[in-house]
């Protein structure tokens, strides 16, 4: 009986260890290939936040904003990336993420809303910005490349930015999705699928989290096999008129990209921390939106770094429009 009890007690420690964001518990993240070290630094640019620095989306929030403090140095405009929260979360929990991005050149821009599964005012954020960049009186006033524009988010906000491409009329030119939810987490509820088989131009890049089994697991579950319930379905559901990738982070679970950069202000939960969605992510939308061509050819299907073998990485596949 003694051995039975401590069997379940260390069941049970395992459990709410998994379940705890623990900063500690494992080594930072280390990149292996060239071009995904160089874009998991921090880029050549200081940056400056502003929370509140517009109204309104269609709820009413407010957009939170990262951007380049010398905006428009020496000629150049910078692309647009536009963010979309998971469920009830904030972009404030993404800070560390947005202002990497921002790093690299990138005009980030965030409405405070809880619910962007929708994709609508992710687009409405990147539009926004487009019209500042019309504005005499705005700082972006011909900062921005308004042909070079992103979505990216995490869980339903990774839904919203595939919607927002979707539906933006060839506005947004590529998607980074992350820790795409299942759709068994949002038919027949409050939050939108992702739209991939509505997809007719762009390019997206999937990454999840190998510890993510439940929400974005990278094949279908046993217990749910029918429709699309894994990154892989909904990469294999993407049409071949798009450039498309996939990859999953070995050490990550749901909630690790809210790192700071480790798991010590994520929600539950979090293996490492936000150092995986650093490098690859970044250089993708660098490959995409600022035509960077060592980015570029580290996504070429099969050959390139992002396809090499990998200790953090598996399931990586990918391939160019047709």
């Amino acid at each position: 009986m003694r051995r039975v009890v401590f069997r379940a007690l260390a069941v049970l420690a395992t459990f709410l260890l998994a379940g705890t964001a623990t900063a500690h518990a494992d080594a930072p993240y280390r990149p292996t290939g060239a071009v995904e070290a160089k874009f998991a630094e921090r880029g050549p640019w200081e940056v400056a936040a502003q929370a509140g620095f517009g109204c309104c989306d269609s709820t009413g929030a407010a957009y939170d904003i990262w951007y380049p403090e010398d905006l428009g140095a020496h000629g150049v405009r910078h692309p647009i990336v536009a963010w979309g929260d998971g469920t009830n979360a904030v972009p404030r929990q993404y800070a560390y993420l947005l202002e990497h991005l921002a790093s690299w050149g990138f005009v980030v821009i965030a409405p405070e809303n809880r619910s962007t599964g929708s994709g609508t005012d992710i687009a409405g954020a990147a539009r926004y910005l487009i019209d500042a960049a019309r504005d005499p009186s705005s700082i972006f006033h011909d900062r921005l490349d308004t042909a070079a524009v992103g979505a990216v988010g995490h869980s339903q906000g990774a839904s919203g930015a595939v919607n927002a491409m979707a539906n933006s009329d060839g506005l947004i030119k590529t998607a980074v999705p992350m820790e795409l939810p299942a759709e068994a987490f949002c038919s027949g509820n409050l939050i939108s699928c992702a739209d991939v088989r509505g997809l007719t131009s762009g390019s997206v890049l999937f990454v999840n989290g190998a510890d993510d089994a439940l929400i974005s697991p990278s094949n279908q579950p046993p217990w749910q096999s029918q429709g699309l319930q894994s990154n892989r379905a909904y990469y294999d559901a993407t049409p071949a008129s798009l450039t498309k990738a996939w990859g999953t982070l070995v050490r990550a679970n749901h909630n690790d990209p809210q790192g700071q950069p480790d798991c010590a202000e994520a929600s539950v939960p979090c293996t490492t921390g936000v150092y995986g969605y650093l490098g690859y992510p970044t250089a993708w939308l660098m490959a995409q939106l600022q035509n960077c061509g060592e980015a570029q050819a580290a996504f070429t299907p099969n050959s390139g770094e992002f396809y090499t073998p990998n200790p953090n990485w598996s399931n990586q596949i990918g391939t160019t429009a047709t």
